[in-house]
């Protein structure tokens, strides 16, 4: 396998990390994963100007423009025998590089820059979900980046599948409904669906913009809302969206079944459509 780091691709087993890198050492960076149709790019742009927009949030320079990011991204699924792959995962890595010891920011920040991809499988047909102990915290900055520090996300993960659950339900630490361990999370109640909104702690995330924006045109509102565990006992349907899941109906949660509500198959069929347009477009 093949890499993109700083600028040169690279087998991956000859790249370096400086051992005093503060994404190492410290979480500091950020990243972006995001899907690959027939080498396409799903929702490139979007992807990159979260990334912009999350690196001037923590002062972290890029040193390379996104549209030379997205174009490394091409260059590794080529490189890598995967540009023509039905789907591929790409992930960006960035890290503010190598510094001195302690917490304080470098003067003079030399930045990280990794590209890697994989072949990936189609999602799941469906996703059990478990409420776990992690919370996410809607005061910390960190909650609405796609920031390296994924420990939380980890044990949550972990602890659902000792549940014997595919994935975490995360609360926020107000009590609301925040996310999973890695995606957003869409409730319907009869006719109507809802969805966590950004207070509540969570990653905005890519595919849960697009749904939004989508989801009116074929006549489905969705509101953004605090909501409380208790609401699941009256839900009628559920699933959960990421960049490379798409959308994933739950079945599941906390041991209670959920029923396979008819308009997710009818939203999931019109995102399908939309990569399909996009993908002939590029």
């Amino acid at each position: 396998m093949k890499v993109w780091l700083n600028g040169s691709i690279m087998d991956a087993r000859d790249a370096r990390i400086d051992p005093a890198d503060r994404g190492f050492l410290l979480g500091d960076g950020l990243f972006e994963t995001m899907l690959a149709l027939h080498g396409h790019l799903v929702f490139a742009d979007a992807h990159m100007l979260r990334l912009k927009a999350g690196a001037e949030l923590i002062g972290l320079p890029l040193p390379y423009a996104p549209d030379f990011i997205e174009a490394a991204c091409i260059e590794i699924l080529e490189a890598n025998g995967l540009d023509a792959a039905p789907r591929a995962s790409l992930r960006v890595t960035v890290t503010r590089g190598p510094g001195p010891r302690g917490l304080a920011l470098p003067p003079d920040p030399r930045p990280t820059v990794l590209v890697s991809c994989a072949a990936a499988g189609a999602p799941p047909a469906r996703l059990s979900l478990a409420t776990a102990m992690p919370r996410r915290n809607p005061w910390s900055p960190s909650a609405r980046l796609k920031a390296l520090p994924y420990l939380d996300n980890l044990l949550a993960k972990e602890e659902a599948r000792e549940k014997g659950a595919d994935d975490a339900l995360v609360l926020s630490t107000n009590g609301t409904i925040a996310c999973t361990s890695a995606a957003n999370i869409f409730l319907w109640e009869d006719g109507n669906l809802v969805t966590p909104s950004e207070n509540c702690g969570i990653l905005p995330g890519i595919t849960r913009a697009a749904l939004l924006e989508l989801a009116p045109e074929i006549g489905i509102e969705i509101a953004e809302e605090e909501i409380l565990p208790a609401r699941l006992a009256h839900i009628s349907g559920a699933f959960v969206t990421n960049s490379l899941m798409g959308l994933v109906p739950v079945n599941r949660i906390d041991g209670r079944d959920i029923p396979a509500h008819p308009m997710t198959a009818r939203l999931a069929a019109a995102y399908e459509l939309l990569l399909d347009a996009a993908d002939e477009e590029d």
